[in-house]
């Protein structure tokens, strides 16, 4: 339900208060982003009512704008370093992209939804200028070497093409890690063998969410006799 909210400086406060902090949520970058950011612009106009709610925003095409606390855990988790090279894979709006940025990264935002695309083409400019905006498909996401890679939604698995675009040393990729139903865990993969052309990522659970799977990664049914 969309709820009118006029005072986006105090639904901030009010997201980082009482959702994301409670949560576990301490890295101050990340607060600082959330509290600073018009999460509210990230979305359709229509829908800036309820761009603060404590769940998920639905966007087009089966999208939506991550929730604000599972958004802020996987990005916690990945653990950001100055000047690292990160790519949000499934970029969407932009938003998780932008709070990355404002963590001190280098990003680059990976979407091929042309709808999404046009939000963020009107919002990051002004509020996360150093984002480099790309449209692509997102399922083999760019080449890197990408030292974080965060893919903005839930996957069944992370493809193997992804994982070999990670720096060797170092590099990790974040989601959510879940079920047709959309029910997971958020997780912080690494590779187990580094360097090599088939690389294997091996995921660590780090908490339990529900988000919506990413239509791209959302495997075609098999045929069945």
């Amino acid at each position: 339900m969309d709820l009118p909210i006029l005072d986006y400086a105090s639904a901030r406060d009010h997201m980082v208060d009482c959702q994301v902090r409670p949560d576990k949520v301490v890295d101050p970058r990340l607060i600082r982003a959330m509290r600073t950011l018009p999460r509210e612009r990230f979305v359709p106009a229509a829908l800036a009512g309820s761009a603060y709610i404590d769940e998920d925003v639905r966007l087009p095409h089966g999208r939506v704008l991550m929730e604000p606390r599972v958004l802020a855990r996987l990005i916690q988790v990945a653990r950001v370093r100055a000047g690292e090279r990160a790519l949000v894979v499934g970029a969407g709006t932009g938003y998780g992209a932008a709070v990355l940025a404002a963590c001190g990264a280098h990003v680059t935002a990976l979407e091929d939804d042309e709808g999404l695309l046009s939000i963020a083409r009107a919002v990051l400019p002004a509020v996360a200028p150093t984002v480099v905006l790309t449209a692509g498909p997102v399922k083999a996401g760019l080449p890197g070497p990408w030292d974080l890679i965060l893919i903005e939604g839930a996957v069944s698995e992370i493809p193997s093409a992804i994982g070999a675009t990670l720096n060797h040393q170092g590099g990790r990729v974040v989601t959510v890690l879940a079920n047709s139903g959309g029910m997971g865990k958020g997780v912080l993969a690494e590779p187990i063998n580094p360097g090599s052309p088939d690389v294997v990522l091996r995921a660590q659970p780090h908490f339990d969410c529900a988000t919506p799977m990413l239509p791209a990664f959302v495997a075609a049914p098999a045929f069945q006799f």
